[in-house]
């Protein structure tokens, strides 16, 4: 083992020492956060897979971005992992020992390469800059030292010079990417494996889409969060995770349409709240589109929400809860729970809800639903259709819950077709009628989490009077609170969306389809079907089985565009530079087709709200019920040709 070798070996073990240290001062502010169960040995047994496959699995959707990361982190870990095990003397005086050590190096130099070359000479506006603008000087300074240091060695010193040169390079890379961890981006480094372990969703690694929010004790002290230390430990760690590649803020419909909403600077803002005397100066990302001013201060134990503080209440408030940022981001953070538990404290605590989403919130708790509408008009969309009654019949397979969208006329259009097809197919079922309350998910994504408990309990019970196999429902923010989030409260169904049951009528020839050839249609996936429970398949057979064209958006199935309908964002109603369905629309436009097929009230309601010369709008069940009309008309129509 050469001398210069040795000095390399020491380096990387002062980095260690270095890194332990900060990364140690930092890990300390992690225990202000509440208690959270956590399986540690499943965790840490599961960290390799987790990391290795199911964030490379994400980070893989750029490919040049996997290339890099693979390289960079890839290199850094084994090259110095290689040169702290130099200094036993059984490895160290081994010469092909180096040479792998130097091919390690040599690849996290070129990794280091591939991250200046995103970054200069012109940033992509999606990156961070500040700190992290150092960072592949940082990295190939220290890559490209150890790569002449081990290099060297491997020839017995036979290139000195340059190993000198390297080790200085090594050393200044090395103490430099140390210094990073407490502040800097090589905190994701240590940060983000902590995360993996203990994420708060770990279903997630095992396919699960686990997305139902967990519920709220409302005995607790403090409902919601309003400081730091109201999140769970293991949630502030995935605030330290997030590594600012800014995928969330390009997929996020609120920062599209110029909203005070940026789910990256969100979590930076967190992050940074857990500093004592934090400040938000020393973020170098894209801001809040048309930020509200706030005096950006925070620190444990002070307001996270507020003028006075971090965050401004409307940054809240622009989120539609389409999870679109948590299905992009490489480190699986978890923006959308964190903004619904700020919403808590908000709504329950303060009372301080946008002036809009009052009223909605206030009618559900006196007459649970969100208009003070009568419960018992939900079914007026009938108007002639016969739709049996739980009450009166007792049981049904089917039960067909009609969510809040019935009372509204465009909604009605699809529940007739709905109904009809179900008519036609002899579908055993039947509807609550006046017993069917609000399923609260309006309440609970505007933090009034007393009111959906409220509500859930109450169907709960309702339900539990009667018999039927399956739960069908229009409605995908219905299905996700009935067949998810009922479970907490006792409640465990089996709900099917319409889109898929129809399907399945069809695959079994209960349903007898036309061809709609003449069509060509691109189809919506919303939020709540798709991101939320995984559906996007069904509604595409189901089209496929209409013998229509069907073009795919740019955005399409889990990484679908939110129509902006989500979240309570309608009664919110926070102002930004254009309409979240526009640009939606727009992306339909561009496939030239002259139907959007949608699966949800909110979703029609939000696309046909587009004003100007676009696509027509349609239910899924509208186009069926055309497919079986056309159908039940050939026979007539080849009848009279014979004839």
């Amino acid at each position: 083992m050469t001398e210069l070798a040795l000095l390399l070996s020491l380096t990387v073990l002062a980095m260690v020492a270095v890194a332990g240290t900060l990364a140690t001062r930092r890990a300390l502010l992690w225990r202000i956060g509440g208690a959270a169960k956590v399986d540690w040995a499943a965790g840490l047994l599961a960290l390799p897979r987790r990391y290795l496959v199911d964030v490379h699995h994400i980070v893989g959707r750029d490919a040049y971005a996997a290339r890099m990361h693979a390289l960079a982190a890839g290199g850094l870990i084994v090259g110095s992992a290689l040169a702290l095990l130099g200094l036993v003397p059984a490895l160290g005086d081994i010469r092909l020992f180096w040479w792998l050590t130097a091919l390690a190096f040599a690849a996290a130099f070129a990794g280091g390469a591939m991250v200046g070359r995103r970054r200069y000479p012109r940033r992509p506006a999606r990156l961070s800059g500040g700190r992290f603008q150092l960072l592949p000087f940082l990295l190939a300074a220290y890559a490209g030292g150890g790569f002449l240091v081990a290099l060297d060695a491997s020839l017995g010193g036979a290139l000195w010079p340059l190993g000198c040169a390297g080790l200085a390079f090594a050393a200044v890379g090395g103490l430099g990417l140390a210094l990073q961890i407490d502040r800097g981006p090589m905190r994701h480094a240590f940060a983000g494996a902590a995360h993996l372990v203990a994420h708060p969703r770990p279903g997630r690694f095992a396919g699960e889409r686990a997305t139902a929010l967990a519920p709220l004790a409302l005995d607790t002290p403090r409902l919601g969060a309003a400081m730091p230390e109201d999140f769970a430990f293991n949630r502030l760690i995935g605030f330290d995770a997030c590594i600012q590649c800014g995928r969330c803020e390009v997929a996020c419909p609120a920062f599209a349409a110029g909203q005070p909403l940026n789910p990256k600077r969100l979590i930076q803002d967190l992050a940074a709240s857990l500093q004592p005397h934090a400040s938000n100066a020393t973020y170098a990302g894209s801001p809040y589109p048309n930020a509200r001013p706030v005096a950006g201060v925070g620190g444990p134990g002070l307001p996270i929400v507020g003028i006075g503080a971090m965050i401004h209440p409307d940054t809240l408030w622009s989120c539609t809860t389409c999870r679109a940022c948590v299905e992009e981001c490489p480190m699986m953070i978890e923006h959308v729970d964190a903004i619904i538990d700020l919403r808590r404290f908000q709504t329950l605590e303060l009372g301080a809800v946008p002036p809009r989403a009052a009223l909605p919130l206030m009618e559900l708790r006196y007459a649970d639903e969100p208009s003070g509408r009568p419960l018992a008009a939900r079914t007026d969309f009938a108007a002639g259709l016969p739709l049996p009654l739980m009450a009166t019949r007792g049981g049904a397979d089917i039960l067909l819950w009609l969510g809040e969208g019935a009372y509204e006329l465009r909604y009605g259009r699809t529940l007739r077709a709905l109904v009809s097809l179900l008519h036609k197919a002899k579908v055993d079922f039947a509807v609550l009628g006046a017993e069917e309350r609000d399923c609260g998910d309006l309440a609970r994504r505007l933090g009034d989490e007393a009111g959906f408990q409220r509500l859930a309990r109450a169907n709960i019970e309702t339900l539990s009077r009667y018999r039927f196999a399956r739960i069908l429902t229009a409605d995908p923010h219905a299905l996700h609170a009935l067949r998810n989030e009922y479970k907490d409260f006792g409640g465990a169904y089996e709900v099917v969306h319409h889109t898929a049951f129809l399907d399945e009528l069809a695959a079994t020839g209960r349903l007898e389809l036309g061809a709609l050839s003449e069509a060509r249609v691109t189809y919506h996936d919303p939020c709540y079907l798709g991101r939320y429970n995984g559906e996007v398949d069904a509604p595409r057979r189901l089209l496929d089985r209409l013998g229509i064209a069907r073009l795919e958006m740019e955005r399409s199935g889990k990484r679908s565009m939110c129509c902006g309908g989500g979240g309570g964002a309608p009664v919110s109603d926070i102002e930004g530079e254009r309409r979240i369905p526009d640009i939606r629309m727009a992306q339909a436009m561009a496939t030239g087709a002259g139907i959007v097929a949608v699966a949800c009230p909110q979703c029609s309601a939000m696309l046909e709200g587009v004003t100007g010369e676009r696509p027509a709008v349609h239910d899924i069940a509208e186009l069926v019920l055309m497919a079986v009309e056309r159908a039940d008309a050939a026979p007539a129509r080849t009848a009279e040709g014979v004839a």
